[in-house]
C-alpha cells in the first residue's frame, strides 16, 4: 500500500474541464491529516507505516486511556476521531516525522481508489438487496417479489450457508477503484474526484493512490 489521506465527503458539484465539457466531481476535505507515528522495519515495529490521524475529538472523555496515552506520547495535542494506517513496501517511502500531509499528495489526473461505508437502506427484500428478476407479474401470480425456495426437501435438508435472502442492506465497507483526481487544491484543503463515492454526506472516506491504476484518456 502506498500513503493516502483520511477526508470526509463534502458532496457533488461540477467543474469544466479545458475542452469546456462539465464533470461530476465529489469534494472531498484532507485538511487536518496529522502524522502520529512512523514505524520503520529496523525498529522495534518490524514493518514500514505510517499512523495518520484525522478529525479533532475535542470531548477526551470519549477517548480510551492507551489511546489517549499514545497521542500524547507522539506528541500529538489533541486526540483524534479517525486513526488509520498505512503500510508501505519499504522505508525509503516513509515521510518525514514533521512532514506536512495535505491535498498536494495527490495531483491532477492522478488514478485513485477511494473506500468508503455505503449508505444504510435498512432491511430490504432480495429484489433490491440482491438484484432478483422476482416472480411473473400476471396470470394470478402471487409471489412478485419474494424470493422463491430456498431449499429442497429431505436433500439436502437444510439451507444453505451464504444463501442469498431478505435482510439488512448498506452500511458496508466498499472500494470505488480507477477514480481520477480532476483537481488538487491545496490551500482550500480538498481534493476534487471525479464521479460518485460511497457513503454519504459528511461521511468518513480513505484516498490512496490506485492499486490498479489505468490510464484514463
Amino acid at each position: 500500500m502506498s500513503l493516502g489521506l483520511i477526508g470526509k465527503k463534502l458532496g457533488m458539484t461540477k467543474v469544466y474541464d479545458a475542452k469546456g465539457d462539465a464533470v461530476a466531481v465529489t469534494v472531498v476535505d484532507v485538511s487536518g491529516n496529522t502524522i502520529l507515528q512512523v514505524k520503520r522495519s529496523d525498529g522495534k515495529d518490524k514493518y514500514s507505516a505510517v499512523q495518520i490521524g484525522y478529525g479533532d475529538q475535542l470531548k477526551e472523555s470519549r477517548v480510551s486511556k492507551p489511546l489517549l496515552g499514545h497521542f500524547k506520547k507522539h506528541g500529538c495535542t489533541t486526540a483524534k476521531r479517525i486513526v488509520k494506517e498505512f503500510r508501505l513496501t519499504g522505508d525509503d517511502q516513509l515521510p518525514a516525522p514533521d512532514a506536512k500531509l495535505d491535498a498536494g499528495l495527490f495531483s491532477a489526473g492522478q488514478i485513485v481508489d477511494v473506500i468508503g461505508t455505503t449508505k444504510g437502506k435498512g432491511f430490504q427484500g432480495v429484489v433490491k438487496r440482491h438484484g432478483f428478476a422476482g416472480q411473473p407479474a400476471t396470470h394470478g401470480h402471487m409471489m412478485h417479489r419474494r424470493p422463491g425456495s430456498i431449499g429442497c426437501r429431505l436433500t439436502p435438508g437444510l439451507v444453505w450457508k451464504n444463501q442469498k435472502m431478505p435482510g439488512h442492506d448498506g452500511v458496508s465497507r466498499r472500494t470505488t477503484q480507477n477514480l481520477v483526481v480532476v483537481q488538487s487544491r491545496p490551500e482550500e484543503g480538498v481534493l476534487l474526484i471525479k464521479g460518485a463515492l460511497p457513503g454519504n454526506t459528511g461521511s468518513i472516506v480513505v484516498v490512496r493512490p490506485g492499486k490498479k491504476a489505468v490510464a484514463k484518456k
